[in-house]
């Protein structure tokens, strides 16, 4: 069993393998020469220097898990059922991809002095000396990762602008009435957000904008932290004949399995059908990483022993911090007919509902944790809710079903 990729889907991938009862040999390779961590405290603890690190509290001697750090695999050959990397080729019987996503650069500025991404470990290192300086920071991109670091820049003192090509924060993610009242937290917490701006030029101290108002304006920018997307890692499959989508994405079915025999794909870099939703989803998050590794073990013993496969179709959950809130999202609204408040925008904790047929389908909680543990659970069970009740934020989400 050969595992690629170090981060949250592979080590818990071994993990579950060894805690379902695989005895076989097992290799994680990871590109990175870190001891394997977690991601999240990057942009929060990490960044501000409140822990040097967010390693994985794994023995992997213990679990009998080989780790190959600071290798990366370079290519995929399934008719040799061998993988390359930079120090030679390695064999597998069995191949779990979990390589995540990479994030995507802003076009003709990566050798521009100061000009930072953060993903990974070393980034988060370069990038606490330019907070601790109480630098100059201009962020590109105001999705859920530039929120958060511009909180922690706000945090350390630094002054912080937000640069959005779309006319409001979180386009990508939320319609406009929801991302609405989250642009006013940018400024409640001294950030300026330029929204409908391109980045045009990229210079030693200065980012040009282009804001549709005439003249370019030319920000002050000791450090630029560059947060428009992720794209799955999946580059290094090319010529495999691994089935990806355009976006790039490995398009593993209901359990996990590749187009490939004996390969399986999970976390940040796969899309899987749906049958809740009733779509393909690419679910760029970390509880996603955290449950599927569990469906890939289950399905790699289930084939040793000869018995059929489980499916994966899980409710997707994230949450974000930032600007003082705790927002929490779970389900997928993409197919919803029905939106409903539990509490104006402009209260200090509020939920949105989507509906669809009467069924919740996916949630925002702003502060309202029950809100999100209670309506995940609704989500689970497809129950269905009484409108009326649910816009109700003093009645517990659970007793709006209209089975209660």
């Amino acid at each position: 069993m050969v595992v690629v990729g170090a981060g949250m889907a592979g080590v818990q991938t071994a993990v579950a393998l060894r805690e379902q009862g695989f005895t076989g040999r097992i290799t994680l390779i990871g590109a990175e020469p870190h001891q394997p961590y977690d991601r999240p405290p990057l942009s929060k603890a990490v960044l501000l220097g409140t822990a040097e690190g967010s390693a994985f509290d794994v023995d992997f001697e213990a679990l009998d898990i080989e780790l190959i750090l600071g290798r990366a695999v370079t290519g995929l050959r399934p008719a040799d059922r061998e993988l390359d990397t930079e120090a030679g080729p390695v064999p597998y019987d069995t191949l779990v991809i979990a390589t995540g996503a990479e994030p995507v650069t802003l076009p003709g500025v990566e050798a521009v002095p100061g000009v930072h991404l953060l993903r990974t470990l070393d980034d988060a290192a370069r990038l606490r000396p330019v907070l601790a300086a109480r630098h100059d920071i201009v962020v590109v991109g105001a999705g859920w990762i530039g929120a958060e670091f511009a909180t922690a820049a706000r945090a350390a003192g630094c002054a912080v602008t937000v640069v959005e090509a779309a006319d409001r924060p979180l386009a990508g993610s939320l319609p406009a009435e929801v991302t609405a009242p989250m642009a006013g937290w940018y400024a409640e917490h001294g950030v300026e957000l330029i929204t409908g701006a391109r980045v045009t030029g990229v210079e030693p101290g200065t980012v040009v904008v282009d804001a549709g108002t005439g003249a370019p304006r030319r920000l002050p920018a000791d450090a630029v932290v560059v947060g428009i997307g992720a794209r799955p890692a999946t580059r290094w499959l090319a010529g495999s004949g691994i089935a990806t989508d355009p976006g790039g994405a490995i398009t593993a079915d209901e359990s996990l399995r590749t187009s490939l025999p004996d390969v399986h794909a999970v976390g940040d870099c796969a899309s899987f059908p749906s049958a809740r939703y009733g779509r393909r989803l690419l679910v760029h998050h970390w509880d996603n990483a955290l449950q599927g590794p569990r469906t890939v073990a289950a399905n790699v013993i289930a084939a040793g022993a000869g018995e059929p496969p489980v499916s994966y179709d899980p409710v997707p959950y994230f949450w974000s911090e930032q600007f003082g809130r705790f927002a929490q999202y779970a389900g997928d609204h993409a197919d919803a007919d029905t939106i409903l408040w539990r509490g104006g925008p402009g209260e200090a904790a509020w939920t949105v509902l989507w509906l669809r047929d009467g069924a919740l389908v996916a949630l925002l909680a702003v502060d309202r944790p029950r809100d999100l543990a209670q309506g995940r659970k609704l989500i689970l069970s497809g129950a269905r809710l009484d409108a009326r009740r649910a816009a109700d934020p003093a009645v517990p989400l659970k007793a709006a079903s209209s089975g209660s």
